[in-house]
């Protein structure tokens, strides 16, 4: 017994040896395809085989959900507030149910702009060919034509558009909280013509077109006969298919490219080309600004590009939690004293409203918004600057 054992033993160790490299090579080639499929995708994405498709409603009353009489945003059947996480352990889905909600919501804005503003809208550039992409911004009857004063509105940066400060106040809050209806609605009872900007609409997305399979070169040996490249692909796609029928993202998105709208591909050319083309060009004698965030970053430019214009024009001027740097923007000691006198800055604060705070930068007074909330800024001062003067001579009387 013993002997045959010593026997069978070389025999066993030689079948051992094979196993081992047949289990190493097919691991090898396992762990090849899995870097392969790895170096493909995101790894955040790994385990969404069952992601639902990317598909949702066009309108509010399909999403189920409406704006209720205090402006709040309501579940039409239940009135619960809007839920981001609709699915659990679908990150991705939510955020883009949410961000398809915001489309909507965008469109709302525009909505109550026209219908309960009585504004309209001026495309950008001014001379746009038929085939361009073309921006916008929204003006009062008397935008252009009002004697005595103008209001201009410029929002910050991200995903807002024409008449929002905040999209997720509008989803989250109230109407009045997140948009500037409050203020244009203000404005016009107080016989201000008003201006309200569109920053962030910057390019057109468009659906990118496929490249073309390159031509091989003369150099570059002809294609296999098409049968065993079949047979070839085959046997490759069989090593790999378990781990990208397991791993890989079912939604392929379509690539998209951002074609820019002229002379508008940013804020501050934005806020530069509105000035040169509506804003220097109205009636008014005084115009007076409110720009929130990078608004004001916007604003400080414009002063940098125009600044006896602005000096000529500009009345006063609100900020809100302003991301404005006047060393990195290289701001001249004439608009930093001008600054001084015209603009104040209400910044997110545990401070009560309007409380003047300590600032190491010279450029303009800063005081409490009343919210160490950013995007509650606006909302919370909601103002308008009346009268010239020192530290802009901003009103912040009782709301609307």
């Amino acid at each position: 017994m013993i002997s045959c054992l010593c026997a069978a033993t070389p025999a066993l160790y030689i079948l051992w040896i094979i196993m081992a490299q047949v289990a190493g090579q097919e691991d090898k080639e396992k762990t090849t395809a899995l870097k392969d499929l790895l170096s493909k995708i995101d790894l955040d994405e790994l385990m969404k085989k069952d992601e639902p498709p990317f598909t949702f409603p066009k309108t509010l009353e399909k999403f189920e959900y409406a704006f209720n009489d205090d402006g709040q945003l309501r579940h039409i059947k239940t009135g619960e507030p809007f839920v981001f996480n609709a699915r659990e352990d679908l990150h991705r889905w939510n955020q883009k149910r949410y961000e398809a909600l915001g489309e909507i919501i965008t469109q709302y804005v525009y909505e109550l702009l026209e219908k309960k503003c009585n504004m309209t809208k001026a495309i950008l550039p001014v001379n746009a060919t038929e085939d361009e992409p073309e921006s916008f911004i929204y003006l009062s009857p008397d935008a252009l034509s009002n004697p005595s004063k103008l209001l201009v509105l410029i929002q910050g940066s991200g995903v807002v558009r024409a008449g929002q400060w905040a999209r997720r106040l509008i989803i989250n809050q109230d109407l009045d909280s997140g948009t500037q209806i409050p203020f244009i609605t203000r404005a016009m009872k107080e016989g201000y013509g008003v201006m309200v900007l569109n920053p962030n609409e910057n390019y057109r997305e468009v659906e990118k077109p496929k490249a073309a399979s390159p031509l091989p070169s003369p150099s570059e040996p002809l294609e296999e006969p098409a049968e065993k490249r079949e047979r070839k692909d085959e046997k490759e796609s069989k090593k790999k298919r378990e781990f990208y029928e397991k791993y890989r993202n079912p939604q392929k998105e379509t690539e998209t490219e951002r074609i820019p709208i002229r002379e508008n591909g940013s804020s501050e050319e934005h806020v530069l080309y509105v000035w040169d083309h509506f804003v220097f060009k109205a009636d008014a004698k005084d115009v007076f600004i409110i720009a929130h965030s990078y608004g004001g970053l916007s604003f400080v430019e414009l002063m940098n590009q125009r600044e006896m214009q602005v000096k000529d024009k500009v009345c006063a001027v609100a900020l809100t939690d302003s991301a404005h740097n006047i060393w990195l923007q290289e701001t001249s000691m004439s608009t930093k004293n001008w600054m001084q006198e015209h603009c104040r800055n209400w910044v997110s604060s545990p401070e009560p409203l309007d409380t003047p705070l300590n600032t190491m930068l010279p450029d303009c007074p800063r005081v409490s918004a009343g919210t160490e909330r950013h995007e509650l800024t606006s909302w919370m001062m909601l103002a308008l600057p009346v009268g010239c003067g020192p530290a802009a001579g901003t009103d912040l009387s009782s709301r609307d």
